[in-house]
């Protein structure tokens, strides 16, 4: 038997209560504490209450974590992630996206070749509509069937009803685009390797969006839209592959986490899901299992979250 992993969570918002029910529910870990200026104290864990400090600087003059989880708005990312890879050894596990803007992830790489914190073997984004059952599933289904050629198009359209929260949403998520297109980004890299932002702009005050890349699959070049948009009462989110060559579309709904692969009148594959797992908990459940494994899925590298945040802020995303 092995002490469990001491976890620090930066950050009690919304998604902090994803992140403690996840941990919660794994024997392997403990949190160590919790730290938000915002909020008096800590949330209760397992029915005891982890010591809550203001500050990130206050609770490592206290604590000596394993593991260090950011839920904060993006803008706080790099200061909070530099500061706890200086201090600590500790993994760090960032909300996506990792950072606001390509400076920020400059100065994040540039720690990494400094050799200061080993930014590149301990620093992961968690992209976790990557591990969504469906996506998993349709991931593995495109492997069994290579008869069906490269994807030569994608469209995935994410709706969110961010608009009901009012005007601090922008404070917290920037924009759709920030927050929905690292999602759709991140998810469709399972099944193609983006090379080039090709046009699109943010809309409705950066409440929607509409962009297009290029990407190759399996030597061919296809084109995926994206589009994002917080102007809606409820969630909705579907992405759509389409294999031309042999005339296959697999369509993918994420809010239902649910998926289907068809041929003209020809049904060739189904997905469904038992219903009784919540779809962010199905989200973060496999994320924490990778992430505390001894192999880590790429996705949550901070390699792929650099040259993801490069296509996704407007750059090319050249060698990460």
């Amino acid at each position: 038997m092995t002490d469990p992993l001491r976890v620090g969570l930066l950050g009690l918002g919304h998604i902090a209560q994803t992140h403690l029910a996840v941990l919660a529910a794994r024997e392997d870990v403990t949190l160590d504490f919790t730290v938000d200026p915002h909020v008096p104290e800590g949330p209760s864990f397992r029915g005891e209450q982890a010591p809550h400090h203001r500050s990130l600087a206050d609770a490592l003059d206290k604590h000596d974590p394993d593991l260090m989880v950011i839920a904060t708005p993006v803008p706080t990312h790099v200061d909070l992630a530099a500061e706890a890879l200086t201090r600590t050894g500790a993994r760090v596990l960032v909300e996506k996206p990792i950072v606001h803007d390509l400076a920020a992830l400059d100065r994040l790489r540039a720690m990494d070749e400094d050799g200061v914190a080993a930014v590149g073997e301990r620093l992961c984004t968690a992209h976790h509509f990557a591990f969504s059952p469906e996506v998993r599933w349709a991931e593995e289904t495109i492997a069994r069937y290579p008869e069906w050629g490269p994807v030569t198009q994608i469209t995935s359209a994410f709706n969110d009803p961010f608009v009901l929260r009012g005007p601090e949403v922008f404070e917290t998520y920037v924009s759709s685009w920030m927050d929905g297109g690292v999602n759709q980004l991140s998810l469709l890299a399972r099944f193609v390797d983006f090379t080039e932002l090709l046009g699109g702009e943010e809309l409705d005050g950066r409440a929607s969006a509409w962009y297009t890349f290029a990407f190759d699959s399996r030597g061919h070049r296809g084109t995926a839209r994206l589009r994002t948009n917080w102007l809606t009462g409820a969630s909705s989110k579907e992405s759509v592959l389409v294999f031309a060559e042999s005339g296959v579309e697999l369509w993918i709904d994420h809010t239902a986490m649910t998926g289907f692969a068809a041929r003209g009148r020809e049904l060739l594959e189904r997905f469904g899901t038992d219903g009784r797992t919540p779809r962010i908990i199905a989200h973060y459940q496999p994320l924490y299992a990778s992430l505390l494994s001894d192999a880590p899925d790429p996705i949550l590298s901070f390699d792929t979250a650099a040259r993801i945040t490069r296509l996704h802020r407007g750059s090319a995303p050249g060698p990460g």
